[in-house]
């Protein structure tokens, strides 16, 4: 290993510590790291063709993350507050933005259009880390900034449709609104039937393989053929990128692929920021540094008071509407991505070197957002703002309803419980890796997802929450797995309530000793009932039986005898 690489792995160490410091983004900090190692700081690398296929496969995996964002069922549930909040907040700023930027420039009309559009978006990956270190999303205020974001995923859609049109040299608005409208309409049926029909029996024929590195191969291959597929269309490769994440997003499998592919996503991403940093123009921004400090303050500014207007003419209190306000001021990733993607495929709607600029601006944005907050926070803690002024939690939000039980199991032990469950009108949630347990459980009509319970982004995907959710059902017969559920559990939430199933009295006291409230042992159990049985036809009274069952199973069926070993 050269010193330039430990010095490059150093320079990401000491970034992603202070970017955590001081609450940003990690992604900023390896935007950080590929501006210090490119060549106007110190030179450790120069942009080469293995950088830049890194950096193309981190564009990939960002798109193919927004895509699996979008879930048609989750867009329907919370339809009102993002097609009327998320809605208003984007058009509002790209209403306030587009006079000025077609007033300051000579870029095209669908080039404003755009950029203007971009500017409007926020950066989702700032955001949601902001308001979950400021346990701020189960909030009034933390619902409706999370549907603003996901209407931004949800525009996505149609400015990926605008990029091959602004390839023509000659365009008529008109006809390039209905493109674009006719494009979009098209790729979401067309996920819907293709996910159904297509995506959904091949990913079964995966799982059952039971291997994590075919399902890994098999979700890099469905990104590959769509962006291929969409390139020879001559469309953007980032388009069915994007695609394939939607269909993903449509499927039963879609939190495991969230669970399975986030440390890959999240490697790539960092390539994405390492090689964005590393193609920064310092020179040239150096020259221009003024400009790029007026278009953050007039970005950061604009998109403030429009988010404040919309968020009071819907009724959102004067704190809750300052706080978003200020956390939805910044540009986001979306608009690096599209930028780097418009480059990449030479679609010159502005001129490069106002790509360079925006590129700064958004990156500024990002930066300044925490201070801002400092500075809010500050200010709330004097009482000079807002003084007295609560946030309103909200009960149940209807984005992430948290069910009461977590059911980690659905052969026969976990359908019982649930119909136990469903029969008291307990809510809940199966967890199966067993694609054909899962497939034939929601066509019974149970909530089963598809996943491994012992992974920590599935229990939270699922609804699994420290102090909400009331208690975890282990219904495997895998010892070994239950043991790592056990220890992811109360990773999460130390106290949660888990009752497990146990093979025999030797793994009941195991589990027990790791915390488990209660571990049945099914060979006990079962014998219990037969001799029940047994004895119920042998005359002896219900009564006796049932103190007899007590007795044997007080203190942990401590007076169960130990069983006899036949040599």
């Amino acid at each position: 290993m050269s010193v330039s690489t430990l010095v490059f792995f150093a320079i990401a160490f000491v970034a992603v510590f202070f970017m955590r410091l001081a609450r940003m983004g990690t992604l900023l900090a390896f935007l950080l790291t590929g501006i210090l190692a490119g060549h106007h700081v110190f030179g450790l690398f120069e942009l080469s063709g293995t950088w830049n296929f890194l950096g193309d496969l981190g564009i990939m995996f960002l798109w193919f993350n927004i895509g699996l964002q979008i879930n048609m069922q989750r867009l329907w549930q919370l339809r009102r507050t993002i097609f009327g909040l998320g809605a208003s907040q984007v058009l509002m700023v790209a209403v306030m933005l587009f006079p000025i930027l077609i007033g300051i420039t000579s870029w095209t009309m669908m080039g404003t259009i755009m950029i203007s559009l971009i500017l409007a978006m926020s950066s989702t990956s700032e955001d949601l880390q902001i308001l979950i270190d400021k346990n701020q999303l189960q909030t009034n205020m933390g619902r409706q900034t999370f549907s603003i974001l996901l209407f931004q995923d949800l525009l996505s859609i149609p400015l990926l449709a605008m990029l091959p049109i602004m390839t023509g040299k000659s365009i008529n608005l008109g006809a390039s609104a209905i493109d674009i409208l006719v494009m979009s309409v098209g790729l979401i049926l067309g996920v819907i039937i293709v996910s159904k029909f297509l995506i959904n029996p091949l990913m079964r024929l995966v799982s059952r393989l039971q291997s994590q590195e075919v399902f890994v191969l098999a979700i890099m291959v469905n990104i590959a053929i769509w962006a291929v597929l969409l390139n020879l269309m001559g469309l953007p490769p980032a388009l069915g990128a994007f695609l394939a994440g939607m269909l993903m997003s449509e499927t039963v499998y879609r939190h495991q692929v969230n669970a399975v592919i986030e440390p890959y996503a999240t490697l790539f991403l960092a390539f994405f920021f390492i090689v964005l940093g590393m193609g920064i123009n310092l020179p040239f921004l150096g020259q221009h540094w003024f400009e790029i400090l007026i278009s953050v303050i007039g970005l950061v500014c604009i998109k403030f008071f429009a988010l404040y207007i919309v968020a009071r003419v819907r009724h959102v209190s004067g704190r809750e509407a300052t706080l978003m306000s200020i956390i939805l001021a910044q540009g986001g990733e979306f608009g690096l991505l599209i930028l780097q993607t418009m480059k990449i495929n030479k679609i010159e709607a502005i001129p490069a070197e106002h790509q360079e600029l925006l590129i700064a601006i958004i990156i500024v944005s990002i930066m300044v957002t925490p201070i801002l907050l400092l500075i809010h926070d500050q200010l709330l803690k004097a009482g000079i703002i807002f003084n007295g002024a609560k946030d309103k939690k909200l009960s149940q939000p209807v984005e992430e309803n948290t069910p009461d039980v977590i059911i980690c199991g659905f052969g026969r032990m976990g359908q019982i419980v649930a119909q136990m469950l469903e029969s008291e009108n307990i809510s809940y949630v199966a967890i199966d890796a067993n694609v054909d347990e899962v497939v034939m459980g929601r066509e019974s009509g149970y909530n089963v997802i598809y996943g491994e319970s012992r992974k920590k982004s599935i229990l939270l995907s699922a609804g699994f929450k420290n102090r909400k959710t009331k208690a975890v059902v282990i219904s495997l017969n895998d010892e070994s797995v239950a043991r790592d559920i056990v220890h992811t559990i109360h990773g999460i939430a130390p106290k949660m309530k888990i009752f497990a199933r146990a093979h025999n009295l030797k793994s009941s006291k195991e589990l027990i000793g790791m915390g488990v409230k209660a571990a049945t042992p099914e060979i006990i159990e079962s014998s219990f009932t037969l001799g029940a049985n047994v004895m119920e036809n042998m005359g002896i009274s219900k009564n006796k039986i049932n103190n007899l069952l007590s007795d044997l199973r007080a203190d942990g069926y401590a007076n169960v005898k130990k069983p006899v070993n036949v040599k």
